[in-house]
């Protein structure tokens, strides 16, 4: 079995508890457990934390198809909220391309619940930026 893949560099993750799971250039699975500084009321996971597992992973999915020193930022990113997660539960997201470009990609994540039970999904664009010169 491979190590689990590190996210220190990225402190929003870090902060928020985000784990990888897995992560290749074609698929990043990444874990986020409910505590309660997580919750709206009542006691369900944010929105918006929901948005921050699934950008965390199409960043990381980005930044492993980069080459020579290029980065990534986020340009568009949709949210479809289907179910909730509830307090003490586990969301696990799963991304996978769309479109690997050399100057855009573009990323769909599912994100479900311990149940298995899909919460929502996220089609996120990011662009590559050229490493800079000099």
């Amino acid at each position: 079995m491979s190590p689990k893949p590190d996210i220190s560099y990225l402190p929003f993750a870090k902060l928020l508890g985000i784990e990888l799971v897995e992560a290749s250039p074609d698929r990043v699975v990444a874990t986020l457990a409910v505590g309660k500084e997580l919750c709206t009321i009542p006691d369900i996971l944010h929105g918006g934390a929901i948005m921050a597992l699934a950008d965390t992973a199409g960043a990381v999915a980005t930044v492993l198809n980069l080459s020579g020193g290029a980065t990534t930022t986020t340009v568009e990113s949709k949210t479809n909220f289907l179910a909730p997660v509830p307090l003490g539960d586990v969301a696990t997201a799963t991304c996978e391309p769309f479109h690997k470009g050399g100057r855009l990609m573009v990323w769909q994540t599912k994100v479900t619940r311990g149940d298995g039970r899909l919460c929502a999904v996220v089609t996120q664009s990011q662009m590559v930026l050229e490493a800079r010169k000099g």
